[in-house]
């Protein structure tokens, strides 16, 4: 991995009336890594990828790819740069081969190339079948697959992805995710924004949390979680009727919050993140003591690093508290 910026922002900013949509946002993105923006609807995370895509103009800061300014040199960041969209942005009357052979026209391929690239990618992107079928009787998975594949006729250098498997299946979203790691593994550096917290846990190398137009914590995933809680304790009881009793026992020994689990038998604390891995281990032993000498039997326990789903949570009501 090299230690190039492809991309790199300092106090970028968008304002669309009242409303501050960016509001200052510094990112350092290294060459060949997948870059994970994670954050709720509304947060600001489209309007900035298209600011980087030289869609929108920053009303402040600055924003260069590979060192050349988003504004000033706008053509050539266009050359080295592509997006993909939350929503499909082929041709839906034309067949998905039909489609990648005019985009490749037009980015000034022969025919016979754009041809042979058209069959390379619906190949690659296993749409081989679908080749000869309309997009508009494309499945969800099917339509981000041929989405992504135009977006790499010609190979770039960055890849925005703004919220690709939204409203996919399972199944199709890990063929999507195979994709972006397939793309990174040919040198693109990604830059993927995203609601979905497992999809950032399962990409991304580095991670910024936006929330409100600002960006609230940075870092690598091990970083975030050991940021908001040394460990994570999740029990479940023999008996559902000493929950209440447990929650009360594990607050007082963890020194901590206690969720009640969907599971009736079920209890989920997370340790202070002041404590070190060996000391959250040695607090959650004690409590499992206290548990014991109250009559409450454990039939489960395990103690591992926090979710992002929690850091997530976490990070925004502290900077609700803040706030």
């Amino acid at each position: 991995m090299s230690t190039e910026l492809a991309i790199e922002t300092t106090g970028l900013v968008k304002v669309f009336g009242d409303n501050r949509a960016v509001d200052g946002i510094d990112l350092a993105v290294p060459t060949g890594t997948v870059y994970g923006v994670l954050g709720p609807n509304g947060a600001g995370k489209t309007t900035a990828v298209r600011m980087l895509a030289t869609l929108l103009r920053p009303d402040g800061g600055s924003a260069r790819i590979f060192g050349k300014d988003v504004v000033k040199d706008a053509d050539a960041v266009r050359s080295r740069v592509s997006l993909t969209g939350q929503y499909a942005s082929v041709d839906e009357d034309l067949t998905g081969a039909e489609n990648l052979v005019l985009l490749g026209r037009l980015l000034g391929h022969a025919k016979p190339a754009a041809r042979d690239r058209a069959e390379q990618l619906l190949d690659g992107f296993g749409l081989s079948e679908a080749a000869g079928k309309q997009v508009k009787n494309y499945s969800g998975g099917m339509r981000r697959r041929i989405d992504i594949a135009a977006s790499i006729l010609n190979t770039p250098d960055v890849l925005f992805l703004d919220e690709p498997t939204t409203g996919l299946d399972p199944r199709s979203r890990n063929q999507v995710w195979d994709i972006v790691r397939a793309v990174v593994a040919h040198g693109t550096t990604v830059l993927l924004t995203t609601q979905y917290l497992d999809e950032a846990d399962q990409l991304a190398s580095r991670i910024a949390v936006i929330d409100q137009g600002k960006v609230i914590a940075e870092g690598t995933k091990g970083e975030l979680k050991a940021s908001v809680g040394a460990g994570t304790v999740h029990l479940r009881l023999r008996d559902a009727d000493q929950r209440a009793e447990a929650q009360q026992v594990l607050a007082l020994a963890l020194n901590a919050d206690v969720q009640l689990d969907a599971d009736p038998v079920a209890l989920t604390a997370r340790v202070d993140g002041q404590s070190t891995e060996q000391g959250a281990a040695e607090q959650a032993g004690r409590a499992l003591a206290e548990l014991a000498r109250c009559g409450i039997t454990v039939d489960n326990f395990s103690l591992g690093q926090p979710s992002l789903d929690e850091v997530f949570l976490a990070l925004t009501d502290k900077k609700g508290v803040a706030a």
